[in-house]
């Protein structure tokens, strides 16, 4: 981390976790305890607390961009002489598996559509987009599920190329993590949204063979960050929390987990860790994170200690 700090300081300013928190201002705190609760992920460590003091800046940031952009569009039209299109601010949010991402959005959802100004606020995440297990078993690759060659991306361009444009009604596939793959014929629609947050490991890189990237569609873009051991302790936990849950439905992919006694738990979540996730961190995802509008870095105790905005 110390190597990003010192390559970023002319592209970012830095903010220690008191000084980001100042710049909330007079915004409310519109999210309560129990609806906190409900957005949570797996062994997520997130309170009130953290989301007045990292969350509600961002969101108070994110409101006055938005604005802008709205601004800028019926200027444009003004000139043009035409009516101004609906078109959805899209906020790229990545980073690592157990980072804390998914949980990232969904509360960064829930804010951003508490402001009067855009209250419909969509949620997509890249899962929907990996191949179906089918075709990552014909190309071999299913150990690789999550690196970039395992995604569908020019069906991800096409879904944000259509919801760019101000298209009604796009729709984009949905993924289980029980049965840890896409289900066939089901969508999420996505309806001319004031924001769209798009969710995923790989949404910052510039994929090899393409003339257009995803981040070509993002107006804003955030890397929710943390130092490497501390990821991987954290993937580690999660496994022990599914192995006792998610893993004992009997539709499972991974229901041949659940019998597994601790220590067997713990050496097979570190295995995949440093055999595949770590891996795709380290090759592909954590090589973006200077691409983002923002970064977020937390601690062992998944709280943000610091915030890296990248100067206009």
């Amino acid at each position: 981390m110390s190597d990003f700090l010192e390559s970023s300081a002319d592209r970012y300013l830095t903010f220690e976790r008191d000084d980001w928190a100042a710049l909330r201002a007079s915004t409310p705190l519109t999210l309560g305890a129990a609806e906190l609760a409900e957005l949570q992920g797996i062994n997520d460590e997130i309170d009130l607390d953290e989301v007045a003091a990292i969350y509600l800046p961002l969101s108070r940031l994110l409101n006055l961009y938005v604005s802008a952009r709205m601004d800028l569009h019926t200027v444009s039209a003004t000139f043009l002489g035409t009516v101004a299109p609906k078109v959805p601010y899209i906020i790229g949010v990545a980073g690592s598996v157990a980072a804390g991402k998914s949980t990232f959005a969904r509360i960064l959802q829930a804010l951003l559509a508490r402001w009067p100004d855009h209250p419909k606020v969509d949620l997509i995440t890249t899962d929907g987009f990996l191949y179906p297990n089918v075709v990552l078993e014909e190309r071999g690759i299913m150990n690789r599920k999550g690196f970039p060659e395992s995604y569908d991306t020019r069906e991800l361009l096409r879904v944000l190329r259509e919801i760019k444009s101000g298209q009604r009604d796009v729709r984009a596939p949905l993924y289980s993590h029980v049965v840890y793959d896409i289900l066939d014929g089901e969508h999420v629609t996505v309806d001319q949204p004031d924001i769209v947050i798009l969710e995923g490991l790989n949404v910052l890189q510039t994929a090899e063979g393409f003339t257009e990237f995803v981040s070509d569609y993002f107006d804003f873009s955030i890397y929710v960050d943390a130092d490497e051991p501390d990821i991987e302790q954290w993937y580690i936990d999660r496994f022990l929390t599914l192995r006792g849950s998610v893993f004992q439905d009997p539709d499972s992919f991974f229901k041949f987990y659940a019998e597994l006694s601790d220590k067997e738990a713990v050496d097979v979540a570190r295995t995949i860790w440093r055999e595949i996730n770590g891996r795709n961190l380290a090759e592909n995802i954590a090589p973006t994170r200077d691409r983002a509008s923002l970064v977020l870095h937390k601690t062992a105790d998944h709280r943000v200690d610091r915030v890296q905005l990248r100067r206009i």
